[in-house]
């Protein structure tokens, strides 16, 4: 295992270190000039150099970029231009309300993908498989801004059951029922993407594993078919599955730039949007970068799980 991780770094930091140079890039790129926005409409000429002067965007690109990643490096990611505060600080209480929503709505997907994949296979009715797959289509096909729109007309206006956004007052661990209803929305909506994705490639896994020699072999010594199911075919579909899961894990982030402008969720998406609009370049720098690094150790932790679950992948590691 420790030959086979070693061998997944390099490629991780490689990942990262591309996306860094990409990131700094594309935001030089954008139109506008932080310098000129911070000074406000009338600002002369020779106030704006002094901003751009203070700010350091008056260096060379190489230069700027230099600065950063060493910034990026030692833990200091600076100043926010407009925003205001020290950019750690502002991703800390950012990523708090994000780490919840997003963890709410990955548990909501994989307790549903779990309960429809297994009850597709255990009962195998066209009316039941006609039902999931609709859902799963549905579930798709409409986009999570409009999902959610939906689900704030319905729960929080037309029966007014449910807080249309928000987070707590008090915080989360204060009063667990009250967070679970400022929860259970934004979950929702940010989990039936992720769910559908999964219980489409969770049941196929568990039908092509039924059909192997091993499921056969078991039939005719009598095994229940439930057990088939739960104990074995189960068991060597979850590779797939958490294949799957780490993909849809770094899309939650992306999802939740949407999730989190519907439901005015203070998190790393909402920090994201107001450093986009205002072009907050240090802001919007560090955070896309923290999103590409989550989703490298998202995928760097799934390869590491998929080969303890997968003999054949630790061999291949050691070779």
């Amino acid at each position: 295992m420790t030959a086979y991780l070693l061998r997944r770094v390099p490629s991780a930091v490689a990942v990262l270190f591309g996306a860094s140079v990409l990131i700094f890039l594309l935001l030089r790129a954008v139109p506008g000039d932080p310098a000129s926005t911070l000074a406000g409409p009338d600002a002369t000429p020779e106030s704006i150099a002094a901003i751009r002067h203070q700010l350091g965007l008056d260096r060379s690109v190489p230069a700027q970029y230099a600065s950063w990643l060493h910034g990026v490096l030692t833990g200091d990611l600076g100043r926010s231009y407009i925003i205001g505060g020290q950019i750690g600080d502002l991703i800390g209480r950012g990523l708090t309300n994000t780490l919840v929503l997003a963890g709410s709505a990955l548990a909501l997907a994989v307790l549903v993908s779990l309960a429809l994949s297994v009850s597709a296979v255990l009962w195998d009715r066209r009316w039941l498989n006609a039902v999931v797959a609709a859902a799963n289509t549905v579930a798709v096909a409409i986009p999570t801004f409009v999902t959610g729109v939906l689900l704030v007309l319905v729960f929080a206006v037309a029966l007014p059951v449910l807080p249309s956004g928000g987070v707590p007052p008090d915080g989360f661990a204060a009063h667990p029922d009250i967070s679970v209803q400022y929860l259970l929305l934004p979950s929702i909506c940010l989990a039936l993407p992720v769910g559908a994705a999964l219980t489409r490639f969770l049941t196929e896994a568990l039908r092509t594993e039924l059909g192997k020699p091993y499921v056969l072999t078991a039939r005719s010594l009598g095994v229940p078919h439930r057990e088939i199911v739960t104990r074995g075919a189960l068991r060597n579909a979850l590779p797939t599955m958490l294949t799957v899961l780490g993909l849809q894990s770094g899309a939650l982030l992306g999802g939740a730039v949407l999730v989190e402008a519907t439901f005015s969720w203070p998190g790393i998406g909402q920090l994201i949007e107001q450093g986009i609009n205002r072009r907050d370049y240090p802001v919007v720098q560090a955070l896309l970068l923290f999103s590409v690094a989550v989703f490298v150790v998202i995928q760097l932790a799934t390869d590491i799980v998929h080969a303890a679950l997968d003999p054949r992948i630790r061999i291949g590691g050691k070779a």
